[in-house]
């Protein structure tokens, strides 16, 4: 998921009288900029616009800057595009190759944000112009931050591990607490790529720390928050992603005047969460609410959010209504998978879902988004295993097992498709994989994915032989899927419970005349079967009889031996 352009901001020098000014001012100019450094961005822009527009008041080129930045952050994507071409225009003809340079890399992010690669390969070319050549600056960060993706992109990781090293020394360099924190995200990033996830992921912690507490800009703030839970999503991190949410949301709420353009962004991110956490009422109106919020350049968080709604939705039985949402994600350029290919599993249609994860798989990449590439996966293991194709689903399922590595989220759907693999084989390999896969996700608090590993543990206890076992899995199951509104998965589960009652009970008897013959089995008065189940010693009486008659018995002792002889004391 992406992160929306964030501008150009008070982190370097380039934006003069930013962060500290000498006031009072009464001039329009001065209130401007005062507005500026203290990020009252609706404020600045109106300002900044009403100056624009007056012809005795020409904007210099950091004032141009600043109004980029305040057209931004109140929703004026484009306006902000071309106030930034007008301030690197100004910068080259002040000779201000540093002012100009970092223009230019921004134009470069954001016209890569609006979809037009190629001019943003020009505008990146622009900024290597005016910056290359100069002695160590800041704005040299955001070049060395580019290299360091585009290695990462490419493979090339020991390349990108210099690049995000060379932005680290510039930022140290210049003391900037933004670019500090910035270049510890983007080390991290490197570092999660290389495998190394404790040491990414304790970069970030440090990080995060500095956004917490205040010490960063707004712009940064709300940058790292983004690129932070798309990292912790990613590299399926489960705590962090839940804290970091909870926390960007707070931010996102008291942020700004109006609108804040990391919100949606930030909102889309927290759906992810609130869907494995089974808070699923919430996910689908905060899901409704990023849809709305993300700003035009990061339409990616939009569609996320499309796909999470169309997941809440087809698991609750709205399958309609989850086509409809799948069709939106697709629309805005995201594959709907694999919650598009449950769909179709749900409809009967298995071979558009096979094929349709056939594609997402060959399209996705799991160096960079090892939590999509394992959805993909266990549903591909799932797919499989429904239409007969044992070998593909073990082929899936050890994809993922390598995957996974010892990353718990990751682990939890490894050891999930493993057990559904091995049941096809027998109970007896599978009950181990899948009590840990089911440890797995309780550990984690994501109820539907545990309520699902419950089924297929019934499934193997009756195969073994327990069906009181198999029972109390499906009762456990049925619960878990009815307090999260997933109505097919809770039918199904009371169905195979009811079977199973019919099965385990001897001579007829329904449940609740074997639960009334169990306790006269061992004692129990009439009164006290009355007391224990909550009912009128006259249902007991009628329960007994009906006993008495279908086993042919007539007396207590005789149905006590009767209980005794089939296991149901």
């Amino acid at each position: 998921m992406g992160c929306p352009l964030p501008p150009y901001g008070p982190t370097l020098e380039g934006a003069k009288g930013v962060r500290t000014v000498s006031a009072p001012v009464t001039d329009r100019a001065g209130q401007a900029r005062a507005a500026v450094a203290r990020e009252a961005w609706a404020e600045a822009y109106t300002l900044l616009h009403a100056r624009d527009r007056h012809p005795d008041e020409a904007l210099t080129a950091d004032d141009l800057s600043a109004l980029s930045d305040a057209a931004w952050w109140s929703g004026h994507v484009e306006e902000s595009v071309t106030a930034r071409l007008r301030a690197h225009a100004a910068h080259v003809a002040a000779g201000d190759h540093r002012g100009a340079g970092t223009d230019a890399w921004w134009l470069h992010y954001e016209y890569a944000g609006l979809g037009r690669p190629a001019v943003a390969a020009g505008w990146l070319h622009r900024a290597r112009h005016h910056l290359d050549g100069l002695p160590p600056c800041p704005e040299q960060t955001f070049l060395a931050w580019t290299d360091a993706e585009e290695a990462t992109a490419r493979g090339d990781t020991a390349a990108a591990l210099a690049a995000a090293e060379r932005m680290t020394r510039l930022a140290e360099r210049s003391g900037d607490p933004d670019l500090l924190a910035l270049s510890r995200q983007a080390t991290c990033a490197v570092l999660l790529a290389q495998g190394r996830r404790t040491e990414g992921l304790g970069l970030l912690d440090e990080a995060m720390c500095a956004a917490e507490a205040g010490e960063l800009s707004s712009f940064a703030t709300g940058w790292l928050y983004c690129l932070a839970l798309t990292q912790c999503m990613e590299a399926a991190d489960l705590g962090r992603a839940a804290e970091w949410t909870r926390t960007a949301m707070e931010w996102c709420a008291t942020t700004g005047t109006g609108e804040n353009p990391f919100r949606g962004v930030c909102r889309a991110h927290r759906v992810e969460v609130l869907d494995l956490l089974g808070e699923w009422p919430t996910a689908e109106e905060e899901a409704a609410r990023a849809c709305r919020e993300v700003p035009v350049d990061c339409l990616e968080a939009a569609a996320a959010a499309y796909c999470v709604a169309g997941d809440v939705q087809r698991r609750q039985g709205r399958l309609d209504e989850a086509t409809r949402s799948y069709a939106h994600a697709h629309e805005l350029g995201r594959l709907p998978q694999p919650g598009l290919a449950l769909l179709r599993l749900a409809q009967g249609r298995a071979a558009a879902a096979e094929a349709g994860l056939r594609l997402a798989l060959a399209c996705q990449d799991g160096r960079q988004d090892p939590l999509a590439r394992a959805r993909l996966l266990a549903a591909r293991t799932e797919v499989a295993l429904a239409v007969g194709a044992v070998r593909e689903a073990a082929d899936a399922a050890a994809e993922l097992d390598v995957l996974a590595g010892e990353v718990p989220l990751l682990r939890a759907f490894a050891d999930t498709a493993a057990g559904a693999v091995a049941l096809a084989s027998g109970p007896e390999e599978a009950l181990p994989v899948l009590r840990r896969a089911l440890d797995g996700w309780l550990r984690l608090r994501v109820p539907y994915e545990a309520a699902q590993v419950r089924m297929l543990i019934a499934a193997a206890d009756r195969a073994a032989g327990d069906e009181e076992a198999a029972r109390l899995e499906l009762a456990f199951a049925r619960d878990g899927f009815g307090r999260l509104g997933a109505g097919p998965d809770a039918r199904r589960a009371a169905a195979l419970l009811s079977a199973a009652s019919r099965r385990r009970l001897p001579g007829g008897l329904t449940a609740r005349e074997a639960e009334v013959l169990r306790l006269v089995a061992q004692g129990a008065t009439n009164k006290g079967v009355a007391r224990t189940l909550v009912i009128s010693e006259h249902t007991v009486a009628r329960h007994l009889n009906n006993v008495f008659a279908k086993l042919g018995v007539s007396s207590r002792a005789a149905a006590t031996a009767y209980a005794s002889a089939h296991g149901l004391v």
